[in-house]
């Protein structure tokens, strides 16, 4: 029954798709993505059956060592056979039950290194996790920014398509000559194949969102439909705390205490373990029944394990060298993450301010003049130019913004990952 929370955790995280009713992918958001997540993807789910098989190495380790029963029949005339029954036969028939005792605390040891690999196993499941909402994130959020980049696209071919039509009157009518009506063509060519290419990359966000929620064959329908986050400061937070709750270093600081758990193993390995043995022995006619105890142990006359203990020193070694290498990485990743939020906070405030504003009251006020002949066709290109540019740049910073604070709100939700996948 100790097991029977994480079998109902499993069955709910496992079980969403057929518990509850699918999420819209036509009007998705990003907590409904992370169910999909948490429901479908294969990296996670791969990380629950890792846990799983270290749990039933656990169980493994935790038994004692099985009984060997013998049967043995001895002393069987070639020449002639003896009279009477089979039980009765002048022959030695020997039934010998053999037990061998474990000494050296070499269970608790092996208990001890099974509960370590668990740890270790369930909080490497748990930095998938995060890794997989990060990565997830990233890709909603990109998806988002390939949507507006498309629509940006796609207005602007609009756009050009109404002015070639408008143009090619204005020539007819001497208005403009053929020059400025091939360079707004060629402005117009740009802009069509502007909106396809944005198209693709739309299409290629889907894809990954797709496999990360586990709805491949659903890709085209999926519509990102989440509003972007709110440009606002985001309160500092313990560094040091932020490190004891990575699932990585977690997981760095359980594979040291298997590592030393299996140490003590090796060491264990020069203490000698007993067989116990008691037999039954039949031999007509004249002894026929006698009893024996017999007591066997190994003899350390060539070898005393010291290929196995080194080992075990070196990999203890190893395993304390990896737990600092982890945590100067996430040291990294955790100051690298603030910096890029820091600095995207500061790009969404300069776009959102007065600069995309002021794109595009210049390309309405040259759109205006040049419909009233009083602005020139390049000067109208580059003012359009320059508005796709500014609307596309900020696109970018909000979506860098998004992705940088998804991945902050990780980092410090890291305890609440730690939780779902834990019995």
């Amino acid at each position: 029954m100790k097991h029977f929370p994480l079998l109902l955790l499993s069955l709910l995280l496992c079980g969403t798709a057929h518990a509850e009713p699918a999420a819209p992918l036509d009007n998705l958001t990003l907590p409904q993505a992370e169910t999909l997540l948490l429901s479908h993807n294969r990296e996670i789910q791969a990380a629950q059956r890792m846990v799983e098989g270290l749990r039933a190495d656990g169980i493994s380790a935790a038994q004692h060592p099985n009984p060997t029963l013998s049967l043995g029949t001895s002393s069987i005339s070639l020449d002639r056979a003896s009279p009477g029954k089979p039980w009765d036969k002048q022959m030695d028939s020997v039934f010998r039950l053999d037990q061998t005792i474990e000494r050296g605390g070499k269970r608790e040891l092996r208990i001890k290194a099974a509960e370590s690999a668990i740890r270790a196993g369930q909080a490497d499941a748990a930095d998938t996790v995060r890794q997989q909402r990060v990565a997830l994130a990233s890709s909603y959020y990109d998806l988002m920014l390939a949507q507006e980049k498309e629509e940006i696209n796609r207005h602007t071919a609009q756009l050009y398509s109404k002015s070639l039509k408008a143009s090619e009157l204005r020539l007819q009518q001497g208005d403009i000559s053929a020059t400025e009506l091939a360079r707004l063509q060629v402005d117009a060519y740009r802009a069509d194949n502007g909106a396809r290419q944005a198209q693709s990359e739309r299409e290629k966000a889907q894809l990954m969102l797709a496999y990360l929620m586990g709805e491949e064959r659903q890709s085209a329908r999926i519509h990102a439909a989440g509003p972007w986050p709110d440009a606002q400061a985001v309160a500092a937070a313990e560094v040091e705390t932020m490190l004891a709750r990575r699932a990585d270093v977690r997981a760095a600081q359980s594979r040291v205490e298997l590592a030393d758990a299996r140490r003590g193993q090796a060491r264990a390995l020069r203490t000698r373990d007993i067989s116990v043995g008691v037999q039954y022995e039949h031999y007509p006619p004249d002894a026929r029944n006698t009893v024996g105890l017999g007591v066997s142990f190994p003899l350390f006359a060539n070898y005393q394990y010291q290929g196995e203990i080194q080992r075990a020193e070196s990999d203890y070694s190893a395993a304390l060298e990896d737990l600092e290498r982890v945590r100067a990485q996430a040291l990294t990743e955790i100051s690298k993450t603030r910096s890029d939020l820091d600095a995207a906070l500061e790009r969404v405030e300069r776009y959102r301010g007065e600069l995309l504003a002021k794109a595009e009251k210049a390309a309405a006020a040259a759109e205006f003049a040049y419909s009233r002949g009083a602005l020139g066709l390049l000067d109208l290109l580059d003012a359009r130019r320059t508005l796709k540019a500014v609307q596309i740049e900020a696109a970018g910073v909000r979506a860098d913004h998004a992705k940088a604070l998804a991945a902050w709100q990780t980092l410090l939700a890291d305890e609440k990952t730690k939780e779902i996948l834990q019995p």
